[in-house]
């Protein structure tokens, strides 16, 4: 399954935004991503833009492999 283009950029705004203390779940990714008026297909689409996005080599993506997954964006912030 392909990225749509903006995926990963809409996440990184909500992100940025809605400014987490603390790594996210991709469910919890999902329902700020719902606060703010962002439609994803669900939380295994989130979990799939992110990951790709970490091996790709984005500096900026962090996943965190612990049971369930986090993520963090950006320079320890989110």
């Amino acid at each position: 399954m392909r990225i749509r283009r903006g995926e990963f950029e809409r996440i990184r705004s909500v992100l940025s935004e809605a400014d987490p203390d603390e790594p996210l779940t991709a469910r919890e990714i999902l329902e700020l991503l719902e606060d703010y008026g962002e439609e994803f297909d669900s939380a295994h689409r989130v979990a799939t833009v992110l990951g790709r996005e970490a091996d790709g080599g984005a500096a900026d993506v962090e996943v965190i492999r612990d049971q369930p997954y986090r993520y963090r964006l950006g320079d320890g912030r989110n």
